[in-house]
């Protein structure tokens, strides 16, 4: 297993700790993810990041889709890619229709066939093998269709890039997975319960990777976003990790997809928690909606996705998925005055 960081997006201000991510760079980690939502975005961190360190990838966790032509994010990708010296990770998402069609004003239909689409623009872009052209269900290039004037053209990038720049997908369920082992070089799970992945995950994987004509899992990363939680109050850590999970299984996946499927409750079975999805919509939907005091989940599910105090117990599973053994790095994180040291 290499070890990476996470830094999420941010909230009303931004702010990095980059003496974390400096020192995470000095002890040799493989990756510093950023992300975005609604708010700040995923590029400028890395690129502020980027100049601050000298060799950790810099990986997007992730760059949403439908915010952007996949141009833009072939270009971005490139540009990022070569002043960082081939530190660029390209993590890419649909993110979820709450969020592309309230906040970017883009139809969320055909999640596979756009994703696929997008994908396959970027890699050509990436490979320089001929000028751009693409004839697809969502892209033409060159645009042709309403409002063109008829003067567009095949370009061929400016900028010489690596046609092996790493490419990630996030993904969620059977046949977004499968799409992912597929078409990319990783895949980026939300959640990673690694006792579920032979029950849940490991048949679409298999299956995206023969689809793809690869024939095994080497070179294909899976990188889950692991919840560590660092502390000698084990109820405090759990508090820690609670928030996280209502936010995503039960705010963002109530809404509803087509069909009358919960995308919270796909979630939940897909991690391998299904009899709980229920559960879990409604906290969250007591707590915001209702205003009452939410219903706490059970440390055991957190214990699941992430690391608390206990997680020496935990490692086991995450040793025998496909996340194999870590790396021997241990990390010094300063919490109120007090020093706690990450280790295998």
């Amino acid at each position: 297993m290499r070890l990476g960081l996470n830094t999420g997006y941010a909230g009303a201000t931004i702010k990095l700790p980059m003496d974390l991510i400096r020192e995470a760079d000095r002890l040799g980690y493989y990756a510093v993810w950023t992300a975005e939502a609604y708010g700040s975005d995923a590029v400028s961190p890395l690129a502020w990041i980027g100049a601050q360190t000298e060799q950790i990838h810099l990986g997007t966790a992730i760059l949403q889709m439908p915010a952007r032509s996949p141009a833009m994010t072939a270009m971005t990708a490139l540009t990022l890619d070569q002043l960082s010296g081939g530190r660029m990770l390209l993590g890419l998402g649909l993110s979820g229709p709450q969020v592309v069609e309230g906040w970017h004003g883009v139809g969320y239909a055909k999640p596979l066939t756009r994703t696929r689409e997008y994908i396959e623009i970027v890699r050509r872009i990436f490979a320089r093998q001929e000028p751009l052209t693409f004839e697809g269900e969502f892209y033409q290039l060159p645009y042709t269709g309403l409002g063109s004037w008829g003067l567009g053209k095949p370009l061929k990038s400016i900028l010489h890039g690596r046609a092996d720049l790493p490419i990630y997908l996030a993904a969620i369920g059977q046949q977004n997975v499968q799409l992912a082992a597929e078409l990319a070089d990783g895949w980026l799970p939300i959640f990673f319960a690694p006792q579920f992945y032979n029950k849940t995950m490991a048949q679409a994987v298999e299956a995206g990777r023969a689809r793809g004509h690869h024939k095994n899992l080497e070179g294909f990363d899976i990188a889950p976003s692991v919840i560590v939680v660092l502390g000698d109050d084990l109820a405090h850590c759990w508090r820690q990790v609670k928030p996280t999970l209502a936010l995503y299984v039960g705010g963002m996946g109530r809404c509803i997809r087509r069909g009358g499927r919960i995308i919270g409750t796909s979630l939940c079975t897909w991690v391998g928690w299904g009899p709980r999805a229920k559960i879990f919509t409604s906290i969250w939907h007591a707590a915001m909606v209702l205003k009452r005091r939410p219903i706490p989940y059970r440390n055991t599910i957190c214990a699941e996705i992430g690391l608390a105090r206990l997680w020496r117990y935990r490692m086991p599973w995450w040793m025998l998925s496909p996340c194999v053994a870590p790396a021997p790095v241990s990390l010094t994180v300063c919490r109120a005055g007090r020093k706690y040291r990450l280790q295998p």
